[in-house]
């Protein structure tokens, strides 16, 4: 036996087939220093020439050690997700590629161990999505040809080998994503049926004609049962319209036939736990995924197969039958034995019972909740759709059968079992986990589908079924009635469909009739109840609960949290508390109504999160307490500081769940905004779980970055005024806006906060430049809309801020440093681009770089640099270069057009932009500024007075009163005060309701909106000041000659008829 020993490597060692081999013994040892220097080894061989055939001849070699070669064959599956593509760097060559496919089928049909036989048809079925046809084009006529060579053969595994690699083979082309795999595997389809087919019905007639057990017959069955596996996933994906195809409906009706078979097989051996019998279990399950995937992805063809509805009542039958013995028939039952869960037959039993519950479920959806697609479809195959729709609702689903699978699902199939009786107690906090999740997968357990199809049953039949469904609800609604688990079962379903019966059941008079009662019982099996109550009242609350019956809900789930209670087990407690997110998140949750029971309910569920174990409980109970603190607002304040002292042991304990983490940070942002100002007493502790976790080193950034930038955006909303820590969080904005363009948005949302909290701050000399050039990039025909609206939004906001606090000169600073950050020549870019593309018509006509709210955000930004001072405007239009639209940081070498005219092309774009402009406050901001522009007597501006008329007599008669009557038009016309945005009083901006508190930012951004000039100045007296300082500026003569003659008559009337001069 050669030694496998390997040195620690210094250079490359080349490579080599032998060499390879040792490396293989290295990395597959026991050895610490072998295994890191041979994966070492192979890690820089993964991309020569040649390591890849050689691992396929070393798999080949069956003389060499198992872990050798089982470690060859992963790192061949490996290797082709990484290098089989041609397009791949290190691409393996079309030599080795070649040697590799040549020796592929017959190293797997010959391979005796079962491990390396299963990986080898992965490698098989990975190559074969890469090349099969274009450049393998007979990988499954050779895979065929290697199963007919060896069917014959019944003593050895090698056909079982070969049928292992062609289902490998339909599993990747039949899930692969590209169509035209999907296409290749459809024309492959009818030869590869053809041998399964006849393959599967021979194995099957062998086996069930030999009555003794023995190896023989299992290496049969073994065999059928991967063809049947095959040929359920290539008749799904590999037929259209498998309904059409004879083959199809004959091998169909042969498993209708054998699904009665082998259930009937299946019970005359259910007191033997032989591989026999688990094999023919398999087969059952195997058909009955068939069937079911027949229904789900060919739902009219699944109609149109012959017998189709007779094997839906078969499966119901199955599913009937298997309902006796399926819940359990005490409570009591909680302290004795437990059922056969375990046991391979009644597994097996369950699953196909499932299945045909998904079955039924299946032909209701396709007659009443039919899939729509954009795919064309032709004539035919709509008429079959109408055809198996009309089948389901006249032929299956009658009034008996409708009412019969109700009953059944309600009164057995929502009955707990023995088993979870037993978990109930044993484990309480993984058998609420597994409750609640799987009852968001229907296709996990019979109950999680029984509650839908009782939901899907009561929606479409609800006529048929109300009569009924009620009259078994009244006979339990009794607190006489002590057997729980019917109970419980009966008001799980009434619970799924409360949007359907709640006009039929009056939640009220039950709440305080019957639950009050319920909940008060001291009773064995009880608590069974107990937990039904708090889910039946979160489904009932969110369709029907009057607000008297709120307060009666709150006094509920208050009992049902009480620990002292020693029927309120860990169960019913943890299903209340996690039920009460519902309660809280009722849209007309009613905060003075639930103060009474506030400080003992959160209470308890602050100490239950400490009690409880199990991560996901804790973080499904942090969730209602965040709910509660979101909705209950800032009466929440009294139970604060507890709430908070909860959550850094929890930290703590959460490690590397960072899922929890999350969860603390979105309770500690809720309960900030929660709080308002009052919040200001955390700031200090949570300041510096923000800084840790959104540095772009940091490993919680990866988790955590998002809610820690909801937490930072809650500070600064309820700060009152700026703190040092505070603003020292200031530097990490500047990498977030760089690098995370998935939370830009929240991003640009703090720094515009962080302006209204302290402007003085953010335009010093330190911050003003970075900012602006953090922002320039967001800013031009490149940038997204939205990032692109929030910059402006804040650069606008920018403007407003430094003339407050600077006047002009302070302005004059500012447009340089939009000048030299490049903010101002990507915006006159892009509206020249806009102006350029307008002047074009026809086949010459030219897209524009920007056009709707973007150019909107682009004349905004102007119009408040012209409010602020127009002298400093016209010179930054004429004198600014053109940033190039190509080039992020170049700009236009020449322009065509001389400065001068800078503002006429600018003017005429703005003004055609207007009829876009659709907010009645930009519009008037707007006229505003061109209206201001008359200060400066530019030839430009004075030669637009037409526009400009025309502008003002709009804005006018859209926002002030006139003297006309709407429906006569008399009157003189003459407008009657200011313009309806003009607020004299500041409070005639707050928008909170009464007894609500304000945030600190809300009063921040409401004195900043009652001081901007849209608010502050009315457009009549705006207008009326500008226009008579412009005809005094040029003359009254000069004026009415030159420019007032040169406007249209009709346009001047309708303006002077506002008497506005």
């Amino acid at each position: 036996m050669p030694s496998f020993a390997i040195e620690a490597p210094g250079e490359a060692a080349p490579l080599t087939e032998q060499a390879l081999l040792r490396t293989l013994a290295a990395a597959s040892s026991s050895d610490q220093n072998q295994i890191q220097s041979g994966t070492k080894q192979l890690q820089q061989w993964e991309k020569s020439e040649g390591f890849y055939k050689h691992l396929q001849s070393i798999f080949i070699e069956r003389s060499l050690p198992l872990e050798v070669r089982y470690l060859a064959i992963i790192q061949l599956k490996n290797g082709i997700d990484k290098y089989w593509r041609k397009t791949a760097t290190n691409a393996v060559n079309k030599q080795d590629k070649s040697i590799i496919r040549d020796r592929l089928i017959a190293s797997g049909v010959y391979e005796d161990n079962n491990k390396l036989a299963l990986q080898n048809a992965l490698v098989i079925a990975k190559i074969v999505r890469f090349e099969y046809p274009q450049d393998w084009p007979d990988a499954i006529s050779s895979t065929l040809n290697a199963i007919r060579g060896v069917a014959q053969d019944t003593t050895s595994q090698n056909l079982e080998r070969a049928l292992l690699i062609l289902l490998y083979i339909i599993k990747e082309l039949s899930t692969a994503r590209i169509q035209r795999s999907r296409t290749n595997l459809q024309a492959a389809t009818p030869e590869i049926l053809a041998v399964l087919g006849s393959l599967y019905v021979s194995r099957v007639d062998q086996w069930r004609n030999t009555p003794d057990v023995n190896p023989q017959n299992e290496r049969l069955m073994t065999q059928s049962l991967l063809c049947i596996k095959t040929l359920r996933r290539l008749i799904i994906s590999g037929y259209e319209f498998p309904n059409r195809v004879s083959e199809v409906c004959e091998f169909w009706q042969m498993t209708l036939r054998q699904v009665d078979s082998f259930i009937s097989l299946m019970r005359q051996t259910s007191s033997q736990s032989s591989p026999a019998q688990l094999l023919v279990q398999k087969h059952l399950l195997q058909l009955s995924k068939f069937h079911l995937e027949m229904a789900e992805k060919h739902a009219a063809g699944f109609v149109l197969l012959p017998s189709s509805l007779d094997l839906v009542r078969a499966y119901w039958g199955f599913a009937r039958t298997y309902a006796e013995s399926y819940g359990s028939k005490s409570a009591a039952a909680i302290e004795r034995g437990g059922d056969d869960d375990g046991d391979a037959e009644a597994m097996a039993s369950e699953k196909l019972t499932l299945r045909g519950l998904l079955l039924i479920r299946a032909c209701i959806r396709m007659a009443f909740l039919p899939v729509h697609t954009f795919r064309y479809r032709q004539e035919d195959e709509k008429e079959e759709k109408r055809q198996a729709e009309g089948m389901i609702k006249e032929n299956l689903l009658s009034q008996g059968l409708v009412e019969e699978i109700m009953s059944t699902v309600m009164t057995k199939f929502l009955v707990l079992r023995q088993s979870d009786l037993r978990d109930w107690i044993d484990e309480p906090e993984e058998w609420v986990f597994r409750e609640e999740n799987e009852s968001e997968d229907m296709h996990l357990s019979v109950r999680a589908c029984s509650e839908r199809l009782v939901l899907d049953l009561s929606t479409h039949f609800k006529s048929t079924l109300t009569g009924p469904v009620l009259g078994l609800f009244h006979n339990v609604a009794d607190v006489n009635n002590n057997d729980v688990l019917f109970k419980d079962a009966v008001y799980a379903a009434i619970g799924m469909a409360a949007a359907t019966f709640r006009d039929d059941v009056d939640f009220d008079a039950l709440l305080t009739s019957t639950l009050v009662q319920e909940i008060q019982k001291q009773q064995e099996g009880c608590n069974l109840f107990r937990r039904r109550i708090a889910i039946f009242c979160g489904q009932w609350i969110l369709v029907k609960a009057s607000q008297d019956s709120k307060a009666v809900i709150y006094q509920i789930f208050d009992h049902l949290l009480n620990p002292a209670d020693s029927y309120n087990d860990q169960v019913v407690r943890i299903t209340a508390g996690r039920h009460f997110k519902y309660i809280a998140d009722d849209f007309e949750f009613d905060s003075a109504k639930f103060a009474p029971y506030a400080e003992s309910i959160i209470m308890r569920l602050m100490a239950l999160i400490e009690e409880v174990e199990l991560t996901a409980t804790k973080m499904a109970l942090l969730d209602t307490i965040s709910v509660l603190i979101e909705r209950f607002e800032h009466h929440i304040e009294p139970f604060a500081e507890r709430i908070v002292a909860m959550l850094p042991p929890l930290w703590d304990q959460s490690g590397e769940e960072h899922l929890m983490k999350q969860s603390i940070l979105t309770i500690l942002a809720r309960l900030t905004n929660a709080l308002k100002e009052l919040s200001t007493r955390f700031h200090a502790m949570l300041i510096p779980i923000i800084q840790s976790t959104v540095q772009p080193d940091s490993e919680l950034s990866t988790f955590l970055l998002e809610e820690a930038l909801d937490l930072w955006q809650s500070i600064i909303l309820q700060s009152k005024s700026p703190t040092d820590d505070l603003l020292s969080l200031m530097q990490h904005l500047f990498p977030l806006l760089t690098f995370a363009s998935e939370t830009l948005r929240e991003t640009l949302t703090i720094l515009k906060s962080y302006l209204y909290l302290s402007p003085s701050t953010l335009l010093s000399d330190d911050l003003r430049l970075p900012i602006l050039k953090a922002l320039s990039p967001l800013i031009g025909p490149k940038s997204k809309p939205d990032a692109n609206g929030l910059a402006c939004c804040i650069t606008e906001l920018m403007i407003r801020t430094a003339s407050s606090l600077g006047g002009p000169t302070f302005i004059k600073q500012f447009t340089s440093d939009l000048v030299s950050t490049s903010i101002l020549p990507r915006i006159l870019s892009s509206l020249r681009s806009a102006w350029s593309a307008h002047c074009t018509t026809g086949p010459l006509a030219k897209l524009p770089a920007v056009d709707g709210i973007v150019e909107t955000d682009y004349f905004a930004i102007l119009s408040r640099l012209i409010l602020a001072d127009t002298e400093t405007f016209i010179q930054a239009i004429t004198y600014t270069p053109l940033a190039s639209l190509d080039d992020e940081e170049g700009v236009i070498p020449s322009d065509p057009l001389p400065a001068e005219n800078n503002l006429s092309w600018l003017l005429e774009e703005w003004f055609s932009h207007l009829d876009n402009v659709g907010d009645p406050s930009r519009k008037k901001l707007f006229l505003l500024a061109l209206t201001a522009l008359l200060d400066t007597a530019h030839p430009a501006a004075l030669g637009n007075l037409q526009l400009l008329m025309g502008l003002w007599t709009d804005v006018i008669t859209e926002l002030c009163e006139v003297d006309i009557d709407p429906i006569t038009g008399e009157g003189s016309g003459v407008v009657k005060g200011e313009d309806s945005l003009v607020y004299n009083d500041i409070s005639e901006l707050t928008c909170i309701g009464e007894g609500t508190i304000e945030a600190p930012e809300d009063k921040r951004q409401r004195e900043v909106s009652f001081a901007d000039e849209v608010h502050r100045a009315g457009v009549v007296g705006w207008i009326r000041r500008k226009l008579g300082a412009a005809i005094q500026r040029v003359g009254e003569g000069v004026f009415k000659e030159e420019w007032l003659g040169r406007v249209d008559a009709d346009v001047v009337a309708a303006f002077g008829r506002l008497g506005v001069m």
